[in-house]
């Protein structure tokens, strides 16, 4: 085995020391030395991808190659004949790539299953060895528990200590809002997952996504770009680079990675009245991102599942039959969702909406437009016949609650948006307008119903197309505008960038947030 260390001097040349364990054999014309250790000074020089390296004038030159993935040491020896050459040893020193940890929450998730399993492997060994017992024997190990019963106690508070004092180590303050959550797993570990997970995502969605030529990629693009440079101030904002992808597809989703992948179905561009709207909902994506709501949801399901091992080892210790334990067990699991996961999942969707509405307020969209869409969604609901969850039961709030709540807080991101240097926005109010699109629609299904020949002649709105709301202010709309650029600071007086030079593929001129629930 040869070791080989490089040291380099001041004058560019190197110098090392050759240590051999093994004889060398001495068929390049070298004098065998028999001995355990050889140690020689050498010097040399770097040509290229090579270290040459020289003992002396008349000792063998060495040849150290880096060029392939396997390093390899050559001894030429020096002949005196430039016409003789000598055999030539080569000895390829195999080296091997560096091995990276899986992500703790990938790990987390496998062995997820696992830990389920064993827990009730475990709490069926117990039952079964307590019904093995003899009856004295139980006594026994009866009356030992109670008369320790305060030793077991205190053990269980100690533990119990432990464990809060472990969360209260692992708490986190939230970004943006100040609310402390609880973090176990870091933002780096979510990186790396989240690298993965678009990996995947990328080769699922990989004869689905629409080219970067087409109208509705770009304007995405502009959009999280534009949002990305106007909250450029939050710093979970600007250390990420957000790219986009458009999925087509029909469903109506759209959902940003930890890393910044932004993911857009067809579906939810169909679902949007305007510009406005797309605003909000891809500010509402880039809030779960920005506020790593999928890591604090994932440390809540941790530590849910852990103290759920104990309950679940209790339960297949303690049911006389296996029926039992296992329906004990899906009782436990849909309760630890309804009263843990569920809730938790709705409060992270409520917090997404408030930051989203700020983001996009900054962004200079019309945040009167946001309530408008879950309506939107609503009817649109009612309109398909699909069927909608309690609130309960789902891990999203319901339409009409996060309407509520948007709408109490469009005074505070008006002032928001003012404050931002921002566009005057048109006089006509989204929440106005659709309210009285949806009674003029509902008013012409009645007369359709009574079959009144005065359906035919009633007007389709209340208002004249010039009473609308744009779907972008002026300075949004500017053909002439540059494209967003970094170089733009969001505290400067000057024009907001534009966000949408291509149309966006649901509103038609003339008609303002109303056209979705039509289109529906």
């Amino acid at each position: 085995m040869v070791f080989l260390s490089v040291g380099l001097f001041r004058s560019g040349r190197f110098c090392s020391h050759l240590t051999r364990h093994e004889q060398v054999c001495a068929r390049a014309g070298f004098t065998l030395k028999k001995t355990q250790s050889v140690s020689c000074e050498i010097s040399g020089h770097r040509a290229g991808n090579s270290l040459h390296l020289r003992a002396a004038p008349s000792a063998p030159r060495l040849l150290f190659c880096g060029r392939g993935p396997k390093p390899c040491l050559q001894i030429c020896p020096k002949t005196a004949s430039p016409l003789r050459s000598g055999p030539v040893q080569t000895r390829c020193l195999h080296t091997s790539a560096p091995l990276r940890a899986l992500p703790a929450p990938l790990i987390w998730i496998v062995l997820k299953p696992l830990q389920k399993l064993m827990a009730m492997i475990l709490g069926r060994s117990i039952r079964k060895w307590w019904v093995a017992l003899p009856d004295n024997r139980r006594q026994l190990m009866r009356q030992w528990a109670w008369q320790r019963r305060w030793p077991l106690a205190a053990g269980a508070g100690v533990a119990m200590v432990i464990a809060a004092l472990l969360l209260l180590t692992h708490l986190d303050e939230s970004p943006v809002t100040g609310r402390t959550r609880l973090l176990v797993f870091s933002r780096e570990n979510y990186m790396e997952l989240a690298a993965l997970t678009s990996q995947a995502y990328m080769e699922e969605f990989a004869e689905l996504l629409v080219p970067v030529t087409d109208p509705r990629h770009k304007v995405v693009e502009r959009v999280v770009q534009h949002l990305a440079q106007r909250n450029k101030d939050i710093p979970e904002v600007s250390d990420v680079t957000w790219s986009v992808h458009v999925v087509q597809s029909p469903n109506v989703n759209a959902f940003v990675l930890a890393n910044g992948k932004v993911f857009m179905f067809t579906g939810m561009l169909d679902a949007v009245a305007d510009i406005h709207q797309l605003t909000f909902v891809l500010g509402h994506e880039m809030a779960h991102a920005l506020l790593g709501h999928s890591a604090e949801e994932a440390s809540l399901s941790h530590v849910v599942d852990l103290l759920s091992l104990i309950l679940l080892t209790a339960i297949w210790a303690v049911c006389p039959r296996d029926s039992l334990a296992l329906l004990g067990h899906w009782v436990q699991d849909k309760l630890t969702k309804l009263m843990f996961s569920r809730p938790y999942s709705r409060k992270l969707e409520a917090e997404a909406d408030r930051v989203g509405l700020q983001l996009a307020a900054k962004a200079c969209a019309d945040v009167r437009a946001s309530p408008v869409f879950w309506q939107q969604m609503e009817l649109r609901e009612q309109l398909t016949g699909e069927p909608a969850l309690p609130e309960w039961l789902s891990t999203h709030p319901s339409h009409r609650n996060r309407f509520t709540q948007l709408d109490g807080l469009i005074p505070q991101a008006l002032e928001l948006r003012e404050s931002c240097v921002c566009p005057a926005l048109p006089a006509a109010d989204p929440r106005v307008v659709f309210s009285k699109s949806v009674q003029v629609l509902l008013q012409n299904a009645k007369d359709q119903g009574r079959g009144g020949s005065q359906v035919a002649s009633k007007p389709h709105l209340p208002h004249s197309p010039a009473s609308l709301p744009t779907p972008l202010p002026a300075a949004l709309l500017a053909q002439t505008a540059p494209p967003p650029s970094p170089s733009v600071d969001q505290e400067s007086g000057g024009p907001v960038p534009d966000v949408a030079s291509a149309p966006v593929p649901a509103p038609t001129e003339g008609v303002g947030p109303q056209v979705g629930v039509q289109t529906s």
